[in-house]
């Protein structure tokens, strides 16, 4: 048997590409070398586009639902911070600077979710059985031979073939380093530290982010996590295993406080390795999520970049399968600028918190300038992903951006939301006028108002303003 995509990896980024291959009509495979889903303390939380990619697919209530568990959590820390009032919803970060104001964005609803990835994994794969995708857990690759009409993987389970092969196996990536894609960038300068703990004094651990004169503490607001960076140079062995005594020596050294843990759930070291992967596709064998770039996990900017790289490629990926294949020169293209430019934010970010009086003097300049409104709005819009913009060669500012969810007045005066009419997959024309469309395009007919063509992705691919023809949009897309 020969499977049209075999995804090696089943982590978000994986498990999402495989629900937008099987929504456009495509069986994946996904296969996986853990056993059991990986419960170790990750990201935090979902930016704002990865958030809509999956609202499009129609997972909007169960993020809502733990966005609301996971805030029932953090509360009583919140309280015992900011006070009993009305909380104020955050927006996000900047190298530790909380100045981000979601008032001051030109599109305050477009948020990032406080839904950790270990909560994120359960939805999708409960997505992904509902589906019927089939995920074979405990199976690792040993190697693969491609040609131009697949590749032959070699696995601990047995061989199987693949028309399309992609690797969203993490940052190490099996795939990427079997298929020799080259993977160049900066190397570690941090040693961190995330865990969750029991200490036996949390008080005398501040809740928040604090930049210590040793590095940088986090606390909470979830109960027992600290997150610590020492700017010293990576760890002399990362894979080794993690003990409570040195995640406890890092909390003391950086924070200053005489804490000790009394247990540990769970822990995991990180540093600052910058690097991508200079094309995302060779041949039959393409990467994405962190199998095609690493960075450091400030601003929270990782899982955001990961999920939208499925949904760029999903699309494009099943259209392939069907015999389209051009379309994924555009994978490369669109998605590669968008992750270089997080790369170097999240490089600026360990500039901006090194532990000297030089970088200190250079926070305050950066503050200031954080809290003029455009500046405020420049980092919004780039922490978020919502300034995105492919370059489609049109001159419309519009073509090229991910479409917001909006509410839309249809032609019998009913109302619905774009992201809703979206959940089944397929492009979409919003018009009210009347036209021949490909197949997988469907047309919400509108009262009235401007006309526009949205990808599978949410991408804005042709408006009524647009200095290209809707049809040679139709033809390039569809």
């Amino acid at each position: 048997m020969t499977h049209d995509v075999v995804i090696v990896g089943a982590g978000p980024v994986g498990l999402f590409l495989s629900i937008e291959l099987a929504t456009a009509g495509v069986r994946p495979l996904v296969l996986e070398r853990l056993a059991e889903p990986d419960r170790t303390i990750k990201a935090a939380g979902v930016g704002a586009v990865a958030a809509e990619a999956l609202e499009r697919r129609g997972l909007a209530r169960a993020l809502d639902d733990e966005r609301r568990a996971t805030m029932a959590l953090m509360m009583p820390a919140l309280k015992a911070r900011f006070g009993p009032g009305p909380m104020k919803r955050p927006g996000g970060h900047f190298s530790g600077l909380f100045l981000i104001d979601p008032s001051l964005q030109r599109d305050p609803e477009r948020h990032m979710r406080l839904v950790p990835q270990e909560a994120l994994e359960r939805i999708l794969i409960a997505r992904a059985t509902e589906l019927g995708i089939e995920i074979r857990r405990g199976v690792t690759v040993e190697g693969f031979e491609r040609d131009d009409d697949g590749a032959t993987v070699q696995t601990s389970a047995g061989p199987l073939s693949a028309k399309y092969l992609v690797g969203c196996d993490g940052g190490r990536s099996r795939v990427r380093k079997l298929a020799g894609f080259e993977f160049p960038g900066t190397d570690p300068t941090i040693t961190g530290y995330q865990a969750v703990v029991e200490l036996d004094a949390p008080e005398k651990l501040a809740t928040g982010w604090h930049r210590t004169p040793r590095g940088l503490v986090a606390s909470g607001p979830t109960p027992g996590r600290v997150f610590t960076a020492e700017f010293n140079g990576p760890p002399p062995n990362r894979d080794a295993p993690i003990t409570q005594a040195e995640v406890e020596a890092a909390i003391r050294r950086v924070s200053g406080a005489d804490v000790k843990i009394l247990s540990m759930t769970m822990a995991t070291r990180w540093t600052d390795n910058a690097r991508q992967a200079t094309t995302y596709r060779m041949g039959r064998v393409l990467l994405a999520g962190d199998a095609a770039h690493v960075h450091s996990p400030f601003g929270g900017q990782g899982l955001n970049l990961g999920l939208v790289d499925a949904a760029n490629l999903g699309f494009k990926l099943a259209a392939a399968v069907k015999g389209r294949e051009h379309l994924l020169d555009s994978y490369t293209a669109e998605r590669h600028p968008v992750a270089a430019r997080v790369l170097e934010n999240t490089r600026a970010q360990v500039a901006l918190m090194r532990p000297d009086p030089l970088t200190s003097a250079l926070r305050a300049i950066v503050s200031d300038l954080m809290k003029l409104p455009e500046g405020n709005r420049y980092f919004g819009e780039m922490l978020t992903g919502v300034g995105v913009r492919y370059d489609l060669g049109d001159d419309d500012p519009l073509v090229g951006t991910l479409a917001k969810d909006q509410l839309l007045t249809l032609e019998g005066g009913s109302e619905e939301r774009l992201y809703v009419l979206m959940e089944k997959g397929g492009g979409l024309f919003i018009s009210p006028s009347e036209r021949s469309l490909p197949q997988d395009v469907h047309h919400a007919r509108t009262k009235d108002g401007p006309s526009m063509l949205v990808r599978p992705d949410g991408c804005i691919a042709w408006t009524d303003a647009s200095s290209t023809s809707l049809d040679d949009a139709l033809a390039r897309w569809f």
